[in-house]
This record gives structure tokens, C-alpha cells and sequence, in this order.
């Protein structure tokens, strides 16, 4: 497992319902990173067909791993590079259960997913109603790290981070399709999910305009001490590159050591008092 590895934040605008100029953007960009020794790239959420598809969603959805993650799979096998990347997952059981999800592969073929388990449903967004939640953390043990899964909105929930790091992430990624109307909230938000865990933190968010809805972008890479590392343009297409040292955690982790003063029996006072809201 590699101790130092380089990530690049590629922050796209898409192309509405077409999976498959959307995938050729991704390969586009994927090899250009190449040159440059990136070892993961990430999309923002749902990268490969856009944010705001409504009811085409039934017809864009697929199964994973299905056709395009297949496309995916050959682009990392060509270019030698983990890709993150969102997009909609149909069940392979029923025939309209949507979920949004977040997919990893590899050079060596497809290694996992995440379902979104927070799916916004007020103002401008209406997840809930395309979408089922999902019901799992995900974290993968890669040759780039341990490597966690979450979308977006999940972030505004300090207990899917914590035990997405409990379950050994060294590297959360977030991906997103935040509006304009949020940027100030996931600024503040990204940097303390990295403190209070002590671990990286990627987040990719989509830019551009979807039937009047503006994407930010501003995607940042953060250290466990909530440095940002690197970060990305607001409102425009930008592609930053940066390396993480997974070696940074642990001095952090010995004079914050929020995971070693965890008080586990709180948790569930929390699911008693969720409860009876």
C-alpha cells in the first residue's frame, strides 16, 4: 500500500442525460492526469449523466457493474488510475429503484460502490423522489489506501464520516452536486469532518448550470489538521492536482485524539433521543 499518493479534483460540468459524452470527457481528462503520475482522479456525483435529469433517470439508471462502469473499468486499465465517479444505479432486482450512487474502480477492474444515504428533499432538491436511501458505509482496502465513500448531503451528518474513518478510512471522498445557494455550509463542513476524524478529505463538486440550477464547484482537498491542501475554482471547470501522505495522520491523531476519546455509549442516547423527535 502506498504511504503517498497524488489525487487530482477533477471539477466537471456535464452533459445533461448523455452518459456517453460524459465518458468521453472522463477519459479525456483521465489521460491527461496520466502524464503527470496521478494515481486517482475523482468526478463529482452523478458526473455521468448531470445533476438534474428527472424522470430520464429511469431510463439512464443502470445496474453496477453494468455498461458504463464497464467503459470506466477500460479507461483505468488503459491509463493505470483509480477513478471515483457518480452516477444513477437501478436494482438488480426490481425495475425502478433508483439509487445515487458512487462507483471505484481500478487498473485491475471494478472495486466497489457507495449508495447515498442522505437524499435531500426540500427547496430546489427533490431526491427523494427518484431515489432510495442507501443503508451502508463503504470503505475500501486499496493499493492507494483505505478509501471511504460519501455523497453530498451525507456530509451534514457527522456520524456517517465517523464511522465511515472508524471503519479505517484514510481518505474520505465526498462527492458532490452542490448549488451555489450551499458553498458557505460545505466550507465549513468539509473541514470539520477532516478535523474531527482525523483523516484527508476530497471533495468534488459539480459546476456549471442544469435547467437554471448553478453548481459552485470550489472542490478541496483537506488535511486531518483542516488545512486545505489544495483547492479548486469557483464556477468554472478546474482540474487540481495534490498529494496526500497518509504518514501526516498519525501526529495529528496523537495531540487531537478525538477517536482515542470517543464516548461510545453516547451513541446510543442519540438513537434514543432520534427516536422521539
Amino acid at each position: 500500500m502506498k504511504e503517498r499518493v497524488r489525487i487530482a479534483l477533477a471539477q466537471i460540468s456535464c452533459k445533461r442525460a448523455n452518459k456517453e459524452e460524459n465518458l468521453k470527457k472522463m477519459e479525456e481528462i483521465v489521460k491527461k492526469f496520466k502524464d503527470q503520475s496521478v494515481d486517482l482522479v475523482i468526478f463529482p456525483e452523478l458526473s455521468l449523466t448531470g445533476y438534474v435529469v428527472r424522470d430520464q433517470i429511469y431510463e439512464l439508471a443502470e445496474i453496477i457493474p453494468g455498461p458504463s462502469t464497464y467503459a470506466v473499468e477500460k479507461i483505468a486499465e488503459k491509463t493505470q488510475t483509480h477513478i471515483i465517479f457518480g452516477m444513477p444505479e437501478v436494482s438488480e432486482k426490481t425495475k425502478a429503484t433508483i439509487y445515487n450512487t458512487a462507483v471505484l474502480v481500478g487498473p485491475k477492474g471494478y472495486i466497489g460502490k457507495y449508495r447515498k444515504m442522505y437524499l435531500p428533499t426540500h427547496s430546489v432538491f427533490e431526491e427523494k423522489r427518484y431515489f432510495r436511501p442507501g443503508y451502508q458505509s463503504a470503505v475500501f482496502y486499496t493499493e492507494l489506501g483505505r478509501l471511504g465513500l460519501i455523497i453530498c448531503y451525507d456530509i451534514f451528518f457527522p456520524e456517517v464520516s465517523r464511522i465511515t474513518r472508524l471503519k479505517g478510512a484514510q481518505l474520505i471522498v465526498c462527492i458532490s452536486a452542490s448549488p451555489a445557494v450551499r458553498k458557505t455550509f460545505f466550507e465549513i463542513l468539509t473541514a470539520a469532518r477532516a478535523i474531527e476524524n482525523t483523516t484527508f478529505l476530497a471533495y468534488v463538486n459539480l459546476v456549471g448550470i442544469e435547467d437554471g440550477l448553478q453548481f459552485w464547484g470550489g472542490s478541496r482537498l483537506i488535511a486531518p489538521s483542516g488545512r486545505v491542501l489544495a483547492k479548486a475554482k469557483y464556477d468554472e471547470e478546474d482540474f487540481v492536482i495534490c498529494d496526500v501522505d497518509y504518514r501526516d495522520i498519525k501526529p495529528i491523531e496523537t495531540f487531537v485524539p478525538t477517536l482515542k476519546d470517543l464516548r461510545p455509549e453516547l451513541f446510543d442516547e442519540l438513537k434514543k433521543c432520534a427516536e422521539h423527535l
